[in-house]
C-alpha cells in the first residue's frame, strides 16, 4: 500500500438544498461509518449541513460521491468542498 494511501486527510462539505429534517445527518453519519470514516455532520442555523470527515483520501473522495449522488434523503442543491490535515479529534462519526 503506498503512503498516501494510508495518509489521513480532512474533507470539510457545506452541504446546500432541502437536507434538514430529512434524516441527512443520519444517513451521512451511516455511509460514513461504513467507509471508515471518523468526523460529524451538523445542521447549521442558515439550513445547510456541515459536514467534517478523517480518513483516506479514497474514502473521503467516495463520501463526497456520494453527498452528491442525489440519492440522499432531501434535496442537495450544491455540496462546497475543501480539503485540509486530518487532527485527530473524531473517535467516531457524530450526528449534532
Amino acid at each position: 500500500m503506498a503512503a498516501s494511501d494510508t495518509m489521513r486527510i480532512r474533507l470539510i462539505a457545506w452541504v446546500h438544498g432541502h437536507v434538514q429534517g430529512v434524516g441527512f445527518r443520519w444517513w451521512t453519519r451511516s455511509r460514513a461509518l461504513e467507509l471508515g470514516l471518523t468526523g460529524r455532520a451538523t445542521n447549521t442555523r442558515d439550513g445547510r449541513v456541515h459536514v467534517v470527515a478523517e480518513g483516506s483520501r479514497e474514502q473521503c473522495g467516495r463520501l463526497l460521491a456520494l453527498l452528491r449522488s442525489g440519492d440522499t434523503p432531501g434535496r442537495v442543491d450544491l455540496v462546497v468542498e475543501s480539503w485540509g490535515s486530518a487532527n485527530g479529534e473524531y473517535q467516531g462519526f457524530e450526528e449534532r
